[in-house]
């Protein structure tokens, strides 16, 4: 792969839980192809559960999946990590890897921004919004979250594979 990647470990912070271990990740221009090729490929690695839109305006998070969103058209603002996180700027081509309770947020994005998402195994999401009442339930399911077979991009031997098994 020829493109950057961003490495994001964030903290948690009595709200969101982020991940203790996993950072979120960036891989910049990375999906120059087709949003149907990506959709093919994410299955293909074991990342499936698909949907095309927007990502919400509000903090929130998933306790019990990891979630990749691929941005295939427009860009975007992204608030990760909750109010006290880290803001990026992403654009189409880009992938964002995010491990279960990362908090993330649409701060603002052209009329056109879409992603592309998908989770290990397809496994289904549940939506958390950082109310203290989830907040203990979420750091126990965060660990049990299934770790992805394989890169969604790369397989097997992808950078996410050594990136994740390092942290």
């Amino acid at each position: 792969m020829n493109t950057s990647i961003d490495h994001i470990l964030l903290k948690e912070d009595g709200y969101y839980p982020n991940h203790p271990y996993f950072p979120a990740l960036v891989y910049r221009q990375a999906m120059d192809m087709p949003t149907r090729e990506a959709e093919r490929l994410f299955k293909k690695n074991r990342w499936s559960n698909t949907w095309v839109g927007g990502i919400f305006d509000y903090h929130h998070y998933h306790s019990r999946t990891h979630e990749i969103l691929g941005v295939i058209e427009g860009s975007a603002r992204l608030k990760l990590g909750g109010p006290h996180g880290q803001t990026l700027e992403v654009k189409k081509g880009d992938l964002i890897i995010l491990p279960a309770g990362v908090a993330h947020k649409n701060e603002g994005a052209t009329v056109d921004f879409q992603v592309l998402a998908a989770y290990p195994y397809g496994e289904s999401f549940d939506l958390k919004t950082g109310d203290k009442k989830e907040y203990e339930e979420a750091l126990s399911k965060i660990p049990d979250a299934p770790a992805p077979a394989a890169d969604p991009l790369l397989g097997e031997n992808g950078p996410l594979m050594e990136l994740w098994n390092r942290s």
